[in-house]
């Protein structure tokens, strides 16, 4: 049987599975939220959760070149910080993300048949679990469709909505309600929407030459993604206002509406869809990978770590992740998804800042960069929704007593514990 992944993703691929991760429901959803925290300090919050965002992408960027094996931080925190910080970040991505997977499927529900919202949800769990199973080559063809509708249907948005009699750039300025802690708040919140340059690094083992490959689509995607969340960002504060972009529960299609652009709304409805996805699609590919890499070492069952002879995908992984959440996305009402989602990828974050502070390459600057990110990460996250906290705080316990169950065992029985790989570089 297979036993390693099939390196089949080039430049051009690796930036559009960053984009589709991140180019996802995020954008359609996060700015209401994000405007309700922040007020008309909202392009300031974005401009932080950016600022971070940057950190961790260079962080991840060498990290994963060093590195590159399917898990993402999962593989970077055991590798220079010891498995039980490896171990943990593994835990928060997947316990987190598989909860952001379903919140992304229960997404096209509601804006495609918003009676059917669950039936829905678990019919494109199935759909892009087997467009998934069939390799990641093809995962990889269906995100370049996803991406291009995507910005097509935000790119329609930005010129109505700026070009309509509606737009009034004077409301981009902040005013006397903002606050400190609202515009971080909103910051964390507003990560959620720029997590997915991830995937990158967490499909480190399918990607071609990848010490040249991921340090150049990662900081690429994160540009592009930038750049089109700010017009996005200013085309709807120009149309609604902070306080029409709070209020709204689909602040984008409300923004072409108010355009006089009425013919568009069901557009960015179907675009919304398409969005969610998009991040649905690369988010069952990264949570998948990282379930490979810990079963590889034990922390998950081992049958886990299957690579199918044809396809060269974890379809094991893949079948347990899309069974898992096609059964929480049936069951769940998960609107509440994105501050503990954010506060999971966070906490994975700050273990891949410190862990990139122990390279010695390139010292300087990476120290620098890693320092704040880390820094910001555990800001954020802590800025964010008491019950989000609570709750991310709690996830994590409950993966640290499990680690520690496991150790006892471990110790007991005399194994070390330790994943058998090839001797770790430092």
């Amino acid at each position: 049987m297979v036993r390693t992944l099939r390196r089949s993703l080039g430049l051009f691929d690796a930036v559009m599975v960053g984009l589709g991760a991140m180019l996802g429901a995020g954008i359609f959803a996060a700015l209401g939220p994000a405007a309700r925290a922040a007020g008309s300090g909202l392009l300031l919050g974005l401009a932080l959760a950016a600022a971070v965002a940057y950190c961790n992408a260079m962080a991840s960027a060498r990290l994963a070149a060093r590195y590159p094996a399917s898990g993402g931080t999962y593989v970077y925190g055991r590798e220079r910080l010891g498995p039980f910080w490896g171990y943990l970040a593994g835990w928060a991505f997947v316990v987190g993300k598989t909860a952001s997977c379903a919140a992304m499927a229960l997404t096209v529900g509601v804006y495609l048949w918003p009676g059917q919202a669950h039936s829905v949800a678990v019919a494109a769990v199935v759909a892009l679990t087997a467009v998934n199973y069939g390799g990641v080559q093809k995962s990889a063809w269906v995100t370049r469709w996803i991406v291009a509708v995507v910005l097509a249907v935000l790119a329609a948005v930005v010129v109505s909505s700026l070009g309509s009699e509606a737009a009034d750039l004077g409301r981009l300025g902040p005013g006397r309600d903002v606050s400190v802690g609202g515009v971080v708040q909103a910051a964390g919140l507003l990560f959620f929407a720029f997590a997915g340059y991830a995937r990158i690094a967490t499909l480190g083992e399918e990607v071609r030459d990848p010490g040249r490959t991921i340090p150049r689509a990662v900081p690429v995607a994160l540009g592009i993604v930038l750049v089109v969340y700010a017009c996005v960002a200013v085309s709807v504060l120009s149309v609604l206002g902070a306080g029409g972009v709070a209020g709204a529960s689909a602040p984008l299609a409300d923004a072409v509406r108010a355009a006089g652009a009425d013919g568009l709304v069901p557009v960015v409805r179907v675009g919304a869809a398409v969005a969610a996805l998009g991040s649905l699609l690369a988010l069952v590919l990264g949570v998948s990978r990282t379930a490979l890499a810990m079963a590889r070492d034990g922390h998950l069952p081992r049958g886990l770590a299957a690579v199918h002879p044809r396809f060269g995908v974890p379809h094991r992984a893949e079948l347990v992740v899309g069974a898992v959440v096609a059964v929480v996305a049936a069951t769940a009402d998960l609107r509440e998804a994105i501050g503990f989602s954010s506060f999971g990828v966070l906490v994975y974050y700050a273990i891949a800042n410190a862990s990139a502070w122990t390279l010695t390459a390139g010292a300087s600057r990476v120290r620098l960069l890693a320092a704040g990110g880390l820094a910001g990460c555990l800001v954020l996250a802590f800025s964010l929704p008491l019950g989000s906290v609570l709750a991310g705080a709690a996830v994590l316990a409950v993966g640290a007593a499990l680690y520690a169950v496991r150790a006892g065992v471990d110790g007991r029985s005399g194994r070390t514990g330790q994943p058998e790989r090839p001797g770790r570089g430092r």
